[in-house]
């Protein structure tokens, strides 16, 4: 076992980048890794530091190509101090962009010493067919690989795919070439509710009204959470511009995009 500390660190609305960071975190520490969840908005409330005797796996999704713009601000506050870090992207089979190398850049701006890095593949936040069930079996040995490969020493930024300056967020278009503009579209809720609250619990911008679920109180980051962790199924979109993007990237990508490691 390192002498490292390891830790599991991520935002995970539907959970494929748990099940990886995880994963990674757990092959690390022999099973014996912390786990630093900050998908929830009052995590996120308080800033996180680590020291010289830590290793930290590190994941976010990918939205638009890019780490989530909700996240950078906490992000910031999240202080290396001379840990070891690992840094993890989950894309939903279309690409991810530069947003493995923002994570990177993130980090190390941070104070941690980047020594490997990875982008897997998870379930699309906005389809239940787009990559379905993945991160799979195949996914998880290859993290557990990807495990193995990883020395607990600092060698320098680790180099990754991805371009620096970093690109604009990815946009979707119409066969017109027109802008979707999906930003401010928030699901709607079906007479299928028995009012459980477990979408307002798992909302990571803690958006959702407790008082009445069909209610928003803040932004829709159209992470999948409330859709995809509801018993009913009562949370669905009939935004046109939403469901047309949805249908391209379900009929675009349906080849089986692979994992990406950098040791």
């Amino acid at each position: 076992m390192s002498k490292k500390k390891i830790w599991a660190m991520y935002f995970s609305p539907t959970g494929t980048t748990e099940k990886i960071v995880t994963c990674v975190a757990n092959e690390l520490a022999d099973g014996q890794a912390e786990v630093f969840d900050f998908t929830l908005p009052q995590v996120r409330a308080e800033e996180k530091a680590f020291t010289e005797e830590d290793a930290v796996v590190f994941g976010v999704p990918v939205y638009a190509g890019r780490v989530p713009n909700v996240l950078l601000k906490y992000l910031d506050k999240v202080q290396g101090n001379g840990a070891l870090a690992v840094p993890i992207v989950l894309f939903g089979n279309r690409n991810y962009d530069d947003a493995l190398i923002e994570l990177r850049n993130i980090l190390e701006k941070n104070g941690f010493h980047t020594i490997a890095a990875a982008a897997f593949v998870g379930e699309h936040s906005f389809s239940k067919t787009l990559a379905a069930g993945r991160p799979d079996d195949k996914d998880m040995a290859l993290a557990r690989e990807f495990a193995s490969k990883i020395v607990l020493e600092n060698r320098g930024e680790i180099s990754v795919k991805g371009e620096d300056p970093i690109r604009g967020y990815y946009q979707p278009r119409d066969r017109q070439g027109v802008f979707i503009d999906i930003r401010k579209v928030k699901p709607l809720t079906s007479d299928a509710c028995d009012d459980c609250k477990i979408c307002a619990q798992v909302c990571p911008m803690g958006s959702i009204s407790f008082d009445n679920v069909r209610e928003f109180t803040g932004i829709c980051i159209k992470c999948g959470a409330c859709i995809k962790k509801c018993p009913k199924q009562a949370k669905y979109y009939e935004d046109a511009g939403y469901l047309y993007h949805k249908t391209e990237l379900e009929e675009g990508y349906t080849r089986r995009a692979e994992p990406e490691i950098f040791v």
